[in-house]
């Protein structure tokens, strides 16, 4: 039996952990994955520290301080976070339990009593969302679409586009658990009229924040944009910590078959040798490291080869501590993806004043969802499945 702990980087199982410790990146394979980024996603790539750090350049470049964006009822912390950095004002939205995206009934209900901006589509679990409703409502209330694409890069919406191809911008995340693993590491894609005509807006008078006039013009072309991208590298301890994480997850997994696998990793984020995703900080100011544009653009173009993106299973269960307990005896630690809240992990919850009346929905989800690892087969969750269908609940 496999063990796993907060995931326990369990994609760099086999061997894989050495690859990614021994690589080595160069300064063109910055500048390589940049030019798939742009011409995938049909746009101006930048490469970030991070998912967030990616998203709150997105954010400040398309929206001025102020304005208000739709977020997903049923999230991490990440996104409120770079909506807050950007200036910005989060709306929650509530959810589908089919699919974890956007209620669109409910989300035509918020824009008709809100002076809404944008929306951040982020396929949740790499479940593609209903884009076609999507892009009418955006056109109905004059709205921006962002695409955040931390679970879902390599999928493909109903009508066949690729996730990433439709909004003013484009966010990736290479952090752990991710479609693009690489510990570490983020991109934004600019595109459509952000790159011609930053800043417009439709006649009429409404409020602006000082300087939103002058960051608009200061960035009209594609080549001022890139100006301004982050150009520092990681600092060290986050460059050691990314490239160390795989290594330390193999240590720990072994470790799990003598009964202190967990203690281990415990130690280990206590002294800062391993982040919790969550904890990473956001710096618009920093980069991804060489090594990890090197693998991650290995890992999208290994995407496209295949013709096939993973996508999270998930299911609802009653009385999930005791399901999560039952899993843990068999060896399987599925606590850590995206459970307790509506927006993740608990400990950032009460940060973000989440209005639970008008997102039931999400928090229905947050109390009885369990969803699978990424990458493991079935025959590997086949005990994890039986133990599961015991708890099943009956809609499900």
């Amino acid at each position: 039996m496999k063990h796993y702990f907060l995931g326990m980087a369990q994609e760099y199982a086999g061997g894989e952990w050495l690859k990614h410790l021994l690589t080595v990146g160069r300064k063109r394979d910055l500048k390589n994955l940049e030019n798939y980024l742009s011409k995938r996603y049909q746009g101006e790539a930048m490469l970030c520290k991070n998912g967030r750090s990616s998203l709150t350049l997105a954010l400040k470049a398309n929206f001025e301080p102020g304005d208000a964006v739709i977020v997903n009822g049923f999230t991490c912390y990440a996104v409120y976070e770079a909506v807050k950095e950007a200036g910005l004002t989060p709306i929650f939205a509530d959810i589908s339990r089919e699919d974890l995206n956007f209620d669109i009934e409910k989300l035509n209900a918020i824009l008709e009593n809100s002076r809404v901006r944008g929306i951040i589509v982020q396929n949740t679990l790499g479940n593609p969302t209903d884009i076609g409703a999507i892009e009418n409502l955006a056109e109905k209330y004059d709205l921006k679409i962002v695409e955040d694409l931390a679970h879902c890069a390599g999928v493909h919406y109903s009508d066949g586009r690729e996730v990433g191809t439709v909004g003013v911008a484009t966010v990736l995340s290479f952090g752990k658990e991710k479609s693009i693993d690489t510990v570490s590491g983020g991109a934004v894609i600019f595109r459509g009229e952000f790159l011609s005509n930053l800043g417009a807006r439709p006649a009429g008078p409404s409020p602006r924040a000082a300087g939103a006039t002058s960051r608009a013009a200061a960035l009209r072309t594609p080549s001022d944009l890139i100006k301004t991208s982050p150009q520092k590298p990681p600092r060290p301890s986050d460059h050691l910590r990314a490239r160390f994480y795989p290594m330390f997850g193999a240590l720990t997994r072994t470790l799990t078959y003598v009964g202190i696998g967990g203690a281990v990793m415990r130690c280990l984020v206590k002294i800062h040798w391993v982040e919790r995703s969550a904890d990473n900080k956001l710096d618009t100011s920093r980069r991804c490291s060489k090594f990890e544009a090197k693998l991650a653009l290995k890992q999208l173009k290994r995407l496209r080869k295949n013709g096939e993106a993973p996508i999270r299973e998930f299911c609802f269960v009653h009385d999930r501590d005791k399901c999560l307990k039952e899993l843990k005896r068999k060896g399987y630690y599925f606590g850590g993806f995206w459970y307790e809240k509506p927006v993740s992990p608990e400990r950032y919850y009460k940060n973000v004043h989440f209005d639970e009346m008008n997102c039931q929905n999400a928090c229905y989800v947050a109390e009885h969802i369990i969803n699978l690892p990424i990458y493991y087969t079935r025959r590997d969750l086949t005990p994890a499945l039986k133990i599961i269908k015991k708890y099943l609940e009956e809609e499900a």
